[in-house]
């Protein structure tokens, strides 16, 4: 690397970190600062925060690899992730539902819905154990990716990369919680933006794709990788087919029954995206000031992350137009175009594009830590080793937990091979088990505390058992494995136990007010309260019809700007327009007025 280069990325570094550390004090005021910043973050810096989040560079990575091997289709895969279509349901509903809890983790919410007895404690332990599990399968994500990428420049191992990048953002995120955390990631926000218009400009201006052309598709089990003969025409289409050819024995050949895929993922997400999704993502709702700010820092959210694909696009686009190029040849593996494309370009400009990755995989490495030590916390730590103890004690633990998290991480990093494998996993199979207790919970008022503990448990056994002894096994088993075995615990723990206590179900409605089957709750209220409430639910589930699609759109108009795909620009725009009013209508003109009871 360039001296030039290697200059830029320390002194930004060290920037980062000096932001970070300059709010220390504000978090070292208690817990309620350290992990939620008091409350009174600004809507506009929780949604940038969330973004520069969302912008992680494994997920960049991954997703440019998809891009590149499959064209637009790439981009509908991602869908499994979640991020793609999750926003629209918090955005509605789901951002405002959570922020009117009123608690610090979704752990500590286990209270409000089940009680502060035996069921509401177990199904709280079960929660914050669940969650930490989570958080360091994401935090060996983080590693994985950026340890791949930074490696590729610095000449360097991956794990050596990852450590680099741990150690700097262990420093600020350790010592100054999400106060941190959310103002180094609007600094980094800043600093990405610079890297979208950059690179998008560079591959409009240079990029001309052919006709047909030539990429690579990993192939199973091995190193090895195969090149695949596309057109531009279907490298580009909107709509995704129902059906691909891809080569027998690729990591691509689950995809062949694509609408089949597409349907699978769709209906995964609208589950996921119905259960309020975790992590770092509800942290920020829960800092949100009222139901409006919680809906608008979705919207600012939203908008902010549709940038995000017209990047991917552009970097996919340099991928192959890099094997198009005489004095090179076409890169094998596709997670690593984003590197190579980097690394193609004028010294001064790679060390920012770099500075600025390496900032991406830091805003999202200290959003996942800063959220899972909370569970520790507030949840395990204060709740029931050790009631009394002081903030100052409180604050200690919340640095130990997040240095045994990222320690377990870096430890299990050593035994994953690709990005795609770790997230693959987090999203069809430990995320699986997890989610649908967490669905359920939201809609049906016999699903008590014990239901959630168990359905938890028998999701989490069966998808570390099917990742430890299944070997590799196409997504949508470890997928049914795991929420089908979630799904029969949580019957079983729920009809084996007594209802949750009707006095604490009546608290949780009134204050929440969800859609689903609360009939034998809904009754005990006046008729004016639910008819405002009945009032509030339909705008919300009409508005997700818009939402979902909206979103979708959003994205794909993006990249068909960067890809020059005009006639597809003009449908889109068209259709974004449409559902924008629809949103507006039944949404957005609603925001302030929230229904008190």
């Amino acid at each position: 690397m360039d001296t030039i280069d290697l200059i830029i990325i320390i002194a930004y570094m060290l920037a980062i970190v000096a932001v970070g550390l300059f709010f220390q004090k504000k978090a070292s005021r208690g817990i309620d600062s350290y992990f939620l910043g008091n409350r009174k973050l600004p809507w506009w810096v929780l949604g940038a925060s969330g973004m520069a989040s969302n912008t992680d560079i494994a997920g960049t990575m991954i997703n440019t690899a998809f891009i590149y091997a499959l064209g637009t289709k790439g981009f509908f895969i991602e869908i499994r992730g979640g991020v793609t279509l999750i926003m629209a349901f918090l955005m509605v509903f789901m951002g405002k539902w959570n922020r009117r809890s009123q608690v610090m983790t979704q752990a500590e919410w286990m209270h409000f819905r089940f009680g502060t007895g035996r069921e509401g404690d177990t199904a709280r332990i079960i929660a914050a154990i669940s969650s930490i599990i989570m958080t360091i399968a994401m935090v060996t994500y983080f590693i994985i990716g950026a340890g791949k990428f930074v490696g590729e420049f610095l000449g360097i191992e991956p794990i050596v990369a990852s450590l680099i990048m741990v150690v700097l953002g262990m420093i600020y995120t350790v010592a100054s919680g999400l106060y941190g955390v959310v103002w180094t990631d609007v600094f980094q926000g800043v600093f990405i933006f610079g890297i979208i218009i950059y690179i998008c400009g560079i591959a409009m201006n240079t990029v001309t794709l052919p006709e047909e052309f030539f990429v690579s598709i990993p192939m199973m089990g091995s190193d090895s990788f195969t090149t695949i003969k596309t057109s531009l025409s279907e490298w580009t289409r909107i709509i995704p087919p129902t059906e691909m050819n891809m080569p027998e024995g690729s990591e691509y050949e689950i995809y062949n029954l694509f609408g089949i895929a597409i349907m699978f993922y769709l209906f995964k997400v609208t589950l996921e995206g119905s259960s309020g999704a975790g992590g770092y993502m509800l942290q920020r709702y829960f800092a949100a000031r009222s139901d409006r700010e919680a809906g608008i820092l979705s919207l600012f959210w939203t908008i902010l992350l549709a940038f995000r694909w017209p990047l991917i696009a552009s970097f996919a686009m340099l991928g192959v137009y890099h094997g198009l190029n005489p004095d090179s040849s076409i890169i094998a593996d596709p997670e690593l175009v984003l590197p190579t494309v980097v690394n193609s370009l004028p010294v001064g400009v790679k060390g920012f594009l770099i500075a600025g990755f390496m900032a991406a995989a830091m805003s999202t490495f200290d959003s996942t830590v800063n959220a899972g030590a909370a569970y520790w916390v507030k949840d395990l730590y204060q709740a029931y080793l050790k009631p009394d103890a002081s903030e100052k004690e409180l604050l200690f633990q919340s640095r130990i937990i997040s240095l045994a998290i990222v320690a377990l991480a870096l430890l299990f990093s050593l035994t994953i091979k690709n990005i795609n494998e770790i997230w693959g996993w987090i999203t069809m199979g430990i995320g699986a088990g997890m989610f649908i207790p967490q669905v359920i919970r939201w809609y049906w008022w016999r699903f008590n505390g014990y239901g959630f503990a168990m359905g938890t448990i028998c999701g989490m056994i069966a998808a570390l058992l099917t990742k430890a002894f299944a070997g590799p096994i196409p997504e949508y088993y470890s997928f049914l494995i795991a929420s089908g075995s979630s799904f029969i615990g949580c019957i079983i723990g729920t009809y084996m136990t007594q209802p949750t206590d009707n006095a604490v179900l009546l608290n949780f409605y009134k204050i929440t007010r969800p859609f689903g089957f609360w009939h034998n709750i809904r009754n005990k209220l006046p008729i004016d309260n639910l008819s405002k409430i009945n009032e509030e639910n339909r705008r919300d589930i009409i508005a997700t019809f818009f939402a979902v699609p909206w979103q979708v759109v959003l994205f794909l108009t993006g990249m068909m700007i960067v890809l020059k795909q005009w006639n597809n620009v003009l449908n889109l725009s068209t259709l974004l327009i449409l559902l924008s009013l629809g949103l507006y209508w039944f949404w957005f003109r609603h925001l302030s007025k929230e229904v008190k009871i």
